[in-house]
């Protein structure tokens, strides 16, 4: 063989060698890679390295005064790297270690943290997870200090891992409404889901290693990719708002043993919910938030009496009714086709105005009227319904609104008695937050504004999405038909089914409703309670409505459960705004020729005025009074203070204002400096148990 051929031969076998490697090489790879890929992508998770999620944080809610309503705080698991401390280090400072661990978390002892600890050391293990409960970052700073670990990750291997978990400041406050989030950051309920997008942020990614014991190990190499944290969002809740509507809505379901109860109380101008509570109760009786009986679909029913708002803004806008108008409701029974309608009053009203009936909410009357008016064109009484938009859902910014039912004449439920029924609140459905907007309406001048519970997205303090008041119809009746309606609104609560919340110092203006619930599609003996106004009516500023639901003893009706907690949520409102109040009357001595004098105790004020030669003079030999001014000199006036009531101590220093009301036994809260101008107790209220706190406003 030639050298040549013998050079080519051997390039052909190393060229066949290295093809058939390359083959190989290729078939395991495929075979790797598809054949066996499943398995050895499981293998190298359970031994290897990868990508693991890196949780954003998530947004707090805010209340609008900026407190915390929700927030995402810190938390640590520890754990430690046992191999990295030296050997003399380790030796010296387990035993100190393994004590501080033990009077810490109290689950082991310290001979058997320091066991666990020795064993995963010898063990090489490079991962150890100290204790499954999180430590909040106070803790987690003092064991900074601790021996080993004050040498940190590197020499004393201690590996602090970040947990956020979602915490509420005011605990179950507006609960359900606040919301809650899952095991993955994630809102569930209420506005945290509401405003997930918001809130969530953006997850990052980092790389982990498996570590003995199937814990993982975060590795910095470098490639992280940083979450993006979320927005925060301010609502429009006032946390004292919240508290007092809690608290009166607990008492009265307490006592009435009430399977659920709503209250919400919105800002009349602009809509904004300032508070919402929604509590039920459970198989051991106990009251918590479990369902937004407010805006969810479960809390939509037929609405009882609060709907004859509507029923007369129908009558009114036609124009062939007025409030002296009268009806003969009989005797308090009155059958439509093969249906029995009855008035709560046994043996009837007798002849009522259009006035009284509302006032009285007979049943039979506004069901005579709405017949008579729309009883051949039924259509037409649904129409007006449609347009003052309670036909459709609010848009409300929380998700899960129920839809309102309003039945139309084409239906085949459609019967004789649906009309008269429809009229008093039957045979339609409307949630607690869609009843109130019509009521907010009534008290804002006809304009009906979306609720709102979510007033601004921000980060970091600067505001990237604003949610102003929307409206959702700038008049839902004529000027004429909502001077009426006021009219008749406020005389329920001074002649009315509501005359029990009336109230000398205050005007409220609403409309008690009781309806019957269903249960297997028939009415039974359980009712629905409710009370929806709005106050002060001669000027509104919030309107409200509560609901309590089955009521058990023999107080059932609006007027009797529901409406005694509309008066006790609007009695705590007129003690914290004092603006509410009458300010102190400008003919006491002032400026001018006088000095500021405008009460006080008389011994003082002369000797005062007697000081700076100013003529003063009276007959009254009472110790508290009031001045006057008669030409170039004051006047004594008495100011008697009864021992039960409430005294008058506007114009007094605050230092006889706390003598005369301490000595009374009340509570003061003062505002402010100089004189008192506003006082939240009326003069002459009666001084009981329930009336024990009174806030002044000095200026």
């Amino acid at each position: 063989m030639s050298y040549k051929r013998s050079i080519l031969l051997r390039v052909r076998i190393s060229f066949l060698v290295i093809l058939v490697f390359c083959a190989a090489v290729v078939y395991r790879l495929i075979d790797l890679q598809y054949v066996q890929g499943d398995k050895w992508r499981k293998l190298g998770e359970q031994i290897g390295l990868r990508f693991q999620k890196v949780e954003a944080t998530r947004g707090n809610i805010y209340s609008d005064n900026g407190s915390l309503l929700a927030t995402s705080l810190p938390y640590y698991r520890v754990a430690m790297d046992p191999s990295v401390s030296s050997a003399a280090d380790f030796n010296h400072y387990i035993d100190s270690l393994s004590y501080l661990l033990s009077r810490y978390y109290g689950d082991f002892s310290a001979a058997q943290y320091k066991r666990k600890i020795v064993n995963a050391r010898k063990d090489k293990r490079r991962y150890l997870i100290l204790s499954r409960r999180d430590v909040g970052y106070q803790d987690k700073k003092k064991m900074e200090t601790w021996p080993l670990f004050r040498r940190g990750r590197l020499q004393g291997g201690v590996i602090f891992e970040k947990v956020e978990k979602r915490v509420l400041p005011f605990s179950h406050l507006g609960y359900r409404t606040v919301g809650t989030v899952n095991e993955e950051n994630r809102g569930t309920v209420g506005l945290e889901y509401s405003f997930n997008r918001y809130l969530s942020g953006k997850d990052g990614q980092a790389l982990y290693q498996r570590m003995a014991g199937g814990a993982w190990k975060p590795i910095a190499d470098g490639s992280e990719i940083r979450p993006v944290d979320g927005f925060d969002i301010q609502t429009t809740i006032n946390i004292d708002l919240q508290d007092l509507a809690e608290s009166a809505l607990l008492k009265a379901l307490v006592r009435h043993e009430a399977d659920y109860g709503v209250v919400v109380l919105m800002e009349v101008a602009t809509g904004e919910i300032k508070a919402m509570s929604n509590l039920s109760r459970n198989s051991a009786g106990k009251y918590f938030e479990r369902y937004n009986y407010a805006v969810g679909s479960q809390g939509s029913r037929e609405p009882g009496s609060t709907f004859k708002l509507a029923s007369m803004i129908a009558l009114l806008e036609e124009g062939k009714v007025s409030l002296d108008d009268t009806v003969d409701t009989g005797n308090g029974t009155l059958k439509f086709f093969n249906e029995v309608m009855k008035d709560h009053k046994p043996g009837g009203y007798g002849v009522l105005t259009v006035q009284e009936i509302f006032e009285k909410s007979s049943n039979i009357g506004t069901a005579l009227l709405i017949n008579r008016q729309f009883g051949d064109q039924p259509q037409e009484f649904i129409d007006y319904l449609v347009d003052m938009g309670l036909s459709q859902p609010l848009g409300f910014q929380m998700v899960g609104e129920g839809k309102p039912f309003i039945k139309s004449p084409e239906e085949p439920s459609w019967s004789g008695t649906t009309l008269p029924w429809m009229a008093h609140g039957y045979e339609l459905k409307m949630t607690p937050l869609q009843t109130l907007t019509l009521y907010n309406a009534v008290a804002n001048g006809g304009k009906m504004v979306q609720p709102l519970i979510v007033k601004s997205v921000s980060r970091a303090g600067k505001e990237v999405e604003r949610f102003g008041t929307k409206v959702l119809h700038d008049k839902i009746c004529s000027d004429k038909t909502l001077s009426k309606l006021r009219t008749m609104l406020e005389g329920v609560v001074i002649r009315g089914t509501a005359a029990n919340i009336y109230d000398s110092r205050y005007q409220i203006a609403g409309k008690t409703g009781t309806a019957k619930r269903v249960k297997n599609g028939r009415y039974t003996n359980e009712y629905y309670a409710s009370f929806a106004g709005y106050f002060p009516a001669n000027g509104p500023r919030y309107s409200c409505i509560v609901v309590i639901d089955n009521p058990k003893g023999y107080q059932i009706y609006g007027s009797d459960v529901a409406a005694p907690v509309f008066k006790e949520v609007v009695d705590e409102i007129a003690l914290m705004e004092l603006d509410l109040h009458d300010r102190l009357p400008a003919d006491q001595a002032d400026e001018g020729v006088f000095p500021v004098v405008k009460a006080g105790n008389q011994d003082d004020l002369r000797m005062i005025c007697n000081e700076l030669g100013i003529a003063n003079h009276s007959d009254a030999t009472d110790p508290w009074v009031t001045t006057r001014i008669v030409g170039k000199s004051i006047q004594w006036v008495p100011n008697p203070m009864e021992v039960t009531q409430v005294p008058d101590v506007k114009g007094m220093t605050l230092r006889d204002a706390l003598y005369v009301l301490e000595n009374l036994g009340l509570n003061v809260e003062a505002r402010g400096r100089g004189r008192v101008e506003v006082q939240s107790l009326s003069p002459g209220t009666t001084i009981s148990k329930s009336v024990t706190k009174i806030k002044l406003q000095l200026g």
